[in-house]
């Protein structure tokens, strides 16, 4: 039977506003609540509310005050806050001590012995054995029922049942019958097959019917509807159903207060489960693995590495070895949290306590090496991999691959792409050639992106979008316009539609043909891919076209496209300009671009030096930037306004790639200015002047030179 109190009680949730709180509060542990267990009369806590004597339309928080009151007092005011759990002072031995939850899992009903038994099995399986579809069929066969129904063979036949839909439909026989007494127990055997069916709208149904016919609903049934409930992202549901289960004045045990824990940390309300946890380890209650996982997982998505230390140090407390899956979840989680130098730790801990990865806890690993880019480890693991005889799988070998072009490791990466070759398992998909076209592309090598792409369409392997960018970026790069125009076509025959990104390579081959006689090739392919993008530069080469006009079309285009290509938009779009001799529409453009943010690093001020970084810039669009600032530098030099005593321009060394040879042609265009910049001796890629070379420039320079 269910456990109930005599009182109403009372869970207070901390409102702790701040990540900062929080870190401190996870940092001491115990910190959230004081706990003594010497008896004390009703001490008021300071962040509870007053109980509320409306019991039926109070919530949560109301319901349980009078708990938190009297088992869970603060300090007094004058006395210091303790940092860790305080050693518990005497208590009588003789009087029970008050729980926030049932310490025992309700227990089963005894089953006596039945002569029937293997008669009810038999019949049970030939109602398996029925056509799932034909409900008549169903009914016909419980026509053959062997003999008068006892609660026992009853709840024989519903255990025994499959599907879900044989189940409900046997419980609802039951009840038309008229048979038997209806019992909680004939509710929970049924719910819990809808629950693996996933079937909450039926599981709420027979709740209701419950309520209405005055049957118990007991812990087994509301841990049932409250993790069907979770299975289903319902999580409203789940806090309703748990949120009645208070006001009932029933108790929660252990395995309905895990799965509450869960609801609460799949949205995210981390300061709920803290609270509800502590409270729970303060009566007594000892989570196990799976809440424990359940935290982590919660705190890495939350990125709070404190709260991770804090899961492991309660379960060090609690003397729980972490398992595979506890693994996992913590390793993932501090990989969230940015701590890769953690998750090495925990993953090495793991191998010492004779515990094997599995294919989840290395595609963690490595995604935390490859973040981290930490090449050297991650391939350390691979070695390991291949002498331990550790699994491996397509998402492993991807991300290995994945993570070799992001650093660069051509070799590697082929080495890899080559063991999956002679694998039986784990042959290349999609997204293996997609990432060795990825590492080809970056390094620029044609002849190996082409034969890559022929092997593909020779085995017949799915084309996409993201390979298709990755080719035409490399393509474009060494102006081979004719594969690249090739290579468009097939791509969209088999049905790749391109993508913003694709256009955005697109568009950067075409500020680069400029004036050549391949642009209208890369036009026509951009027209299939983006005919209001190339409709825009129409109408932005036009020097009729107003400025009104320009902007109301640039903002259309860049509200249409992802955030990320916006920025690498603008800057071909400038160096379109440029190229053709349209410096006002460049500058227009430039002013468009820094209106709507996409230009946000761009000026720096402090009260000593004025910076102009330009290393997220194309070509044009930095030099368009510096003679912007010139301009600016020239108006508050005239106006005799205060200016700090150095000024530096940044271009990087040219890596990014929107920025090939951007610091030579920065400094090229510095020498045409005749501007007083200088190349720094400590760091490349940078340009510094001071004030007096500044100034002395200006006075000696006509307006109309420091505007060209």
């Amino acid at each position: 039977m269910a456990t109930s109190l005599s009182s109403v009680i009372h869970i207070s949730f901390v409102d702790t506003k701040t990540t900062r709180t929080r870190f401190s509060i996870l940092k001491s542990h115990r910190k959230f609540f004081t706990i003594s267990s010497k008896s004390t009369s009703n001490v008021p806590i300071s962040e509870t509310t007053p109980p509320n004597n409306n019991i039926k339309n109070s919530s949560l928080s109301d319901q349980l005050a009078p708990l938190a009151n009297t088992t869970l007092p603060t300090l007094p005011e004058n006395l210091p806050k303790v940092l860790s759990k305080p050693k518990p002072t005497w208590a009588n031995p003789t009087k029970a001590k008050r729980h926030l939850l049932s310490q025992q899992r309700h227990k089963r009903s005894s089953v006596l012995y039945n002569p029937q038994m293997k008669e009810f099995q038999r019949f049970a399986q030939k109602l398996n054995n029925c056509d799932d579809s034909s409900e008549a069929e169903f009914m016909a066969c419980l026509e053959e029922i062997p003999s008068s129904l006892t609660r026992e063979n009853a709840l024989l036949v519903l255990n025994s049942l499959k599907p879900w839909q044989k189940t409900h439909m046997f419980l609802n026989w039951i009840k038309n019958q008229d048979l038997l007494p209806m019992e909680t127990m004939f509710y929970n055997v049924t719910m819990k097959s809808l629950r693996f069916g996933r079937q909450f709208g039926v599981i709420e149904e027979l709740a209701h019917q419950m309520i209405d016919n005055g049957v118990e609903l007991d812990n087994v049934t509301y841990s049932t509807i409250i993790t069907c409930a979770n299975k289903c992202n319902l999580f409203d549901k789940a806090e309703h159903w748990f949120e009645r289960m208070y006001k009932t004045g029933l108790m929660p045990d252990e395995v309905t207060f895990s799965a509450i824990l869960g609801v609460y940390a799949r949205l995210g309300k981390v300061e709920v489960v803290i609270s509800l946890f502590e409270r729970g380890r303060a009566t007594g209650w000892k989570p196990d693995l799976i809440t424990c996982s359940v935290l982590g997982k919660m705190f890495g998505e939350a990125g709070d590495f404190y709260g991770i230390r804090y899961v492991l140090q309660e379960m060090k407390s609690l003397g729980l070895q972490p398992n595979l899956v506890v693994y996992n979840t913590l390793i993932e989680a501090t990989g969230k949290a940015g701590k890769p130098g953690f998750a090495r730790s925990l993953f090495e801990e793991m191998i010492d306590s004779g515990i094997a990865p599995n294919e989840k806890t290395l595609t963690a690993v490595i995604k935390i090496y490859g973040k981290a880019r930490w090449s050297k480890d991650a391939l350390e693991v691979w070695q390991r991999m291949k002498e331990n005889g550790w699994p491996m799988d397509f998402i492993l070998y991807n991300t290995l691959l994945n993570m070799c072009a992001d650093v660069g490791l051509v070799e590697e990466a082929e080495t890899l792409f080559r063991d999956m070759k002679q694998s039986e398992q784990c042959k290349p998909d999609s997204w293996s050639y997609t990432a060795m076209l990825n590492i080809y592309g970056s390094e620029g090598n044609v002849d190996k992106s082409i034969k890559l792409f022929e092997e593909m369409c020779k085995f017949g392997i799915e084309l996409n979008v993201m390979g298709c960018t990755c080719l035409i970026q490399c393509l474009g790069k060494a102006m081979e316009i004719d594969a690249l125009v090739r290579v468009f076509d097939i791509y969209v025959e088999r049905g790749v539609k391109p993508d913003d990104k694709l256009c955005g390579c697109l568009l950067s081959v075409v500020s680069l043909s400029q004036g050549s006689k391949d642009q209208e090739k890369v036009l026509a392919c951009l027209q299939r891919a983006n005919p209001k993008l190339v409709a825009f530069i129409q109408l932005i080469v036009d020097e009729q076209t107003s400025f009104e006009t320009v902007k109301e079309e640039f903002r259309g285009i860049m509200s249409n496209a992802v955030v990320e290509v916006r920025t690498p938009f603008c800057n071909c779009l400038i160096d379109i300009c440029r190229n053709k001799d349209l410096l006002g529409r460049a500058h227009e453009l430039l002013y468009l671009g820094s209106l709507y943010g996409f230009y946000p690093s761009l000026h720096h001020k402090s009260q000593y030096e004025w910076c102009l970084d330009v290393r997220r810039l194309s070509v044009g669009a930095a030099l368009t930037a510096l003679e912007e600032w010139m301009a600016t530098l020239t108006k508050i030099v005239r106006r005799e306004e205060a200016l700090p005593d150095l000024f530096l321009a940044q271009t990087g060394t040219g890596a990014h790639k929107f920025a090939h040879g951007l610091n030579i042609s920065f400094a090229s265009h510095l020498r045409k200015l005749d501007a007083p910049f200088r190349q720094s001796e400590d760091k490349v890629g940078s340009f510094i002047a001071t004030k007096d070379d500044l100034v002395s420039w200006v006075q000696s320079n006509s307006p109309a030179s420091i505007a060209t």
